[in-house]
């Protein structure tokens, strides 16, 4: 494993939610940002010049409401919103008719599966199997069957106790690399944090992009450094806000 920054200065920082910045909860509702944390976010973000951005699979609207009052550059819904430092938000259309059938489907497997948690996430869907892992494999076959005839159009994605239907061809990697390419990211040395598989895609991005991959937690990963769980990002990232040099 590669040694982590110890400073900010000429990076880009890019970090997922849950599981990285927050720990897990029994419900993605239930989830708490500590102070301190948003703090340091604060900080860098001051510091680097706004070059500090989330990336998850939550919605922008989400992440707003944990982070507030801080409106950061973001991707939602991996990569399917995307919104800059500017402000300017570009969402990726998706057949919203098919989401529907699918959701409903869903739905109905879930109200007759005690345990299981169905999140809307409007361009796709997710099923939570965290408290009824008995479920998993019943869960992830529902998936498979669901996108069958839209296989061109939705993909399945396996996460931590979770498995998601999403558009094909969207995922945090190309959420990145789009951010790359604009202020204040562009120029900068891009690190990306993140702890589920969901997160490899940004990781193999950032290997073409000469950038820093930071695996949160145990479990295969392609990322060359590692972090063993969110208190010790937590810890990292207000070891880097202490030493950040002011942006220019």
């Amino acid at each position: 494993m590669h040694q982590l920054p110890t400073s900010i200065d000429g990076l880009a920082l890019f970090l997922d939610f849950d599981g990285t910045l927050v720990d897990l909860a029994p419900r993605p509702d239930l989830v708490h940002l500590p102070d301190p944390v948003r703090h340091s976010l604060r900080n860098l973000a001051a510091r680097t010049g706004g070059a500090l951005a989330l990336v998850s699979g939550r919605p922008i609207a989400e992440i707003d409401h944990y982070l507030a009052p801080l409106h950061l550059p973001a991707a939602g819904l991996h990569g399917a919103e995307r919104r800059s430092l500017d402000g300017t938000v570009r969402r990726f259309d998706v057949d919203r008719e098919a989401v529907a059938v699918m959701r409903h489907a869903a739905q109905a497997f879930v109200n007759a599966t005690p345990g299981l948690l169905l999140e809307d996430k409007g361009i796709g869907i997710a099923i939570h199997y965290r408290q009824a892992p008995e479920h998993a494999d019943a869960v992830r076959r529902l998936a498979i069957t669901l996108i069958a005839p839209r296989r061109r159009h939705f993909t399945v994605q396996p996460g931590k106790m979770v498995v998601e239907i999403k558009p094909r061809g969207l995922d945090k990697g190309s959420a990145i690399a789009a951010f790359m390419q604009e202020a204040p990211f562009a120029g900068r040395r891009a690190v990306f944090l993140g702890d589920d598989l969901t997160d490899e895609k940004g990781f193999a991005t950032l290997r073409r992009l000469d950038g820093i991959s930071v695996k949160v937690g145990e479990g295969p990963t392609i990322a060359p450094c590692r972090l063993p769980d969110v208190a010790a990002v937590h810890h990292w990232l207000a070891d880097l806000a202490a030493h950040a040099p002011s942006a220019h």
